[in-house]
């Protein structure tokens, strides 16, 4: 009994010490974010920065402009300001281990979000989940097909844990329509002008392509740019993300679908387990938020 009492009393001292209102200029908490020229990640940083605005925390929001290095300059400066926990969503799942480890090394308690680190101490991983995402978006597009033809495949960015669980997702899912035909797969690094490129070049060796699967709302668009009248129509398009320019083309119809994720509530979620993290609680290994699938017609509840 004794015992326990003890480790309420530290769990409560550390809680107090996280929320102190005068901390002589530190941060509680850092978010390291690998863009913030994405409107997926903007969502991100409104709902981490609500959530320490409730909590009374001052969080330090840093965008890394897509590149790794710049990762690690940012968990030096949160470490720097004495931050009680970090969060980093990586540019790169590789080239993030050594950000993680400026931080592991300064005993300061990391978590991930959105993609995953393949090394160093994460305490856990916040993520939608992007491989029951992946087989939905399969599902959805074989189905607007009527189960058969050619489709496309827009990967996101080479290296990243999203990337890569919804192109299993959509690998596993598309097996279970054997009319179809995944003809042309190539990366666009989740970025709009890029999708729109790839698209076009698809085009120019496949004609017949009458279904795109693209791995988030960004590829997805600059790819409906590529195919002009025909997208959402003649070419199925579905998208991968929920983001307000995604839904408003599901709405007007240039988009078939998009798989939205909710990253206001994954930012929310991250200052949640990040102050977990800082009191020293036992984390899960990885925590999953759910994904909806909005179309034409229930689009209108997911508007800006």
């Amino acid at each position: 009994m004794r015992g326990r009492v003890l480790a309420v009393a530290a769990a409560l001292t550390a809680s107090l010490a996280l929320s102190g209102c005068d901390r002589g200029g530190h941060t509680d908490l850092g978010l390291a974010l690998s863009t913030m020229n994405n409107p997926f990640f903007v969502g991100i940083k409104e709902g981490a920065q609500a959530e320490a605005a409730a909590r009374g925390l001052k969080i330090n929001i840093t965008d890394a402009q897509n590149d790794p290095t710049q990762q690690i300059n940012q968990l030096e400066t949160f470490t720097s300001q004495n931050v009680k926990a970090a969060v980093i969503n990586p540019v790169d799942s590789d080239a993030a281990v050594p950000a993680v480890g400026v931080a592991n090394r300064a005993d300061v308690p990391v978590i991930s979000i959105d993609r995953g680190v393949n090394g160093g101490k994460v305490g856990t991983t916040i993520a939608s989940d992007n491989v029951a995402g992946g087989r939905l978006a399969a599902k959805t597009l074989a189905e607007a097909l009527g189960g058969k033809g050619e489709v496309a495949f827009l990967e996101g960015q080479p290296g990243t844990s999203a990337a890569r669980e919804r192109g299993k997702g959509f690998e596993e899912g598309i097996k279970a329509y054997p009319g179809i035909r995944v003809v042309a797969r190539q990366p666009a690094d989740f970025d709009r002008a890029k999708g729109m490129d790839v698209m076009a070049n698809m085009l120019q060796a496949h004609r017949g392509i009458g279904g795109v699967f693209a791995a988030n709302d960004e590829m997805a668009l600059g790819a409906s740019k590529a195919l002009g009248s025909a997208s959402g129509g003649r070419v199925k398009v579905v998208a991968f993300d929920g983001t307000p320019d995604g839904v408003r083309a599901v709405r007007d119809g240039s988009l078939t679908a998009t798989v939205a994720q909710q990253p206001r509530l994954l930012g929310k979620q991250a200052v949640e387990w990040a102050v977990r993290a800082a009191e020293g609680r036992p984390l899960p290994r990885e925590v999953k938020v759910p994904v909806v699938l909005v179309t034409r017609d229930n689009a209108a509840r997911f508007a800006d």
